[in-house]
């Protein structure tokens, strides 16, 4: 068991190293736009990597709340997401550290595949989650502009325009769904205080919802 601590924990912190440079292409690839990469849900697989009181023991794949991994399991290298890279790289680990004499044999690390028609009704559930929601952003006026303005009634100007990343981190921070600059149609950056509808390029299968001729993600900028 001491083994399987020691490897399952070693494999996190090498994959933690890495993340910046592959967190893009492993784990954030935009699940509207390329129909792959995370989802909004409400429990999420995790590979535990230590035995855990009514979750599991290491190498089981259970089901947690996000927070509950995000908060708990996460900073503490008690589990990681059940993806390919992951599943891969205990599965190494466990062939370097075999288990000692008189311990119980594990089973391979496994990586559980979601049907179609699953993965479909997830992103129809993240795509009604985005369209219903309304984004509220908090930004600095241009105090210099604000004072120069002709009337009271003209908008306030921001000290830096809110642009296609600063909305997909805030869908991903607020909304918990990832999407690429690709799936919003914004030609420019949002640059004054006000209440914008920004269009939504999703793909095709996602059926529209009845009455709705196209997606729409609600903007709310504010001053902070």
């Amino acid at each position: 068991m001491g083994c399987y601590l020691r490897y399952g924990r070693h494999g996190v912190k090498q994959v933690l190293r890495f993340r910046d440079a592959s967190y893009d292409s492993a784990a954030v690839n935009p699940i509207l736009y390329a129909s792959q990469g995370l989802r909004y849900v409400r429990k999420l697989q995790v590979i535990l990597t230590s035995d855990l009181d009514k979750l599991g023991k290491a190498g089981d794949i259970v089901k947690v709340a996000p927070g509950y991994f995000r908060n708990h399991l996460m900073p503490k290298l008690l589990a990681v997401p059940n993806i390919d890279k992951f599943a891969h790289l205990i599965s190494e680990q466990r062939k370097i550290c075999q288990p000692t004499e008189g311990e119980e044999e594990q089973k391979d690390v496994t990586v559980v595949k979601e049907s179609k028609k699953d993965m479909m009704k997830e992103y129809e559930r993240a795509a009604l989650r985005l369209d219903k929601a309304k984004l509220v952003l908090r930004r600095l006026v241009d105090v210099q502009k604000a004072k120069a303005r002709a009337s009271k009634d003209d908008p306030l100007e921001l000290r830096s325009p809110v642009t296609s990343d600063d909305l997909v981190a805030e869908v991903a921070r607020q909304l918990c769904v990832n999407i690429a600059p690709e799936n919003l149609h914004l030609p420019v950056p949002l640059s004054t205080i006000g209440e914008y509808e920004v269009p939504l390029r999703l793909p095709r299968s996602i059926p529209l919802p009845e009455g709705k001729l196209n997606w729409t993600l609600k903007v709310k900028i504010r001053s902070k």
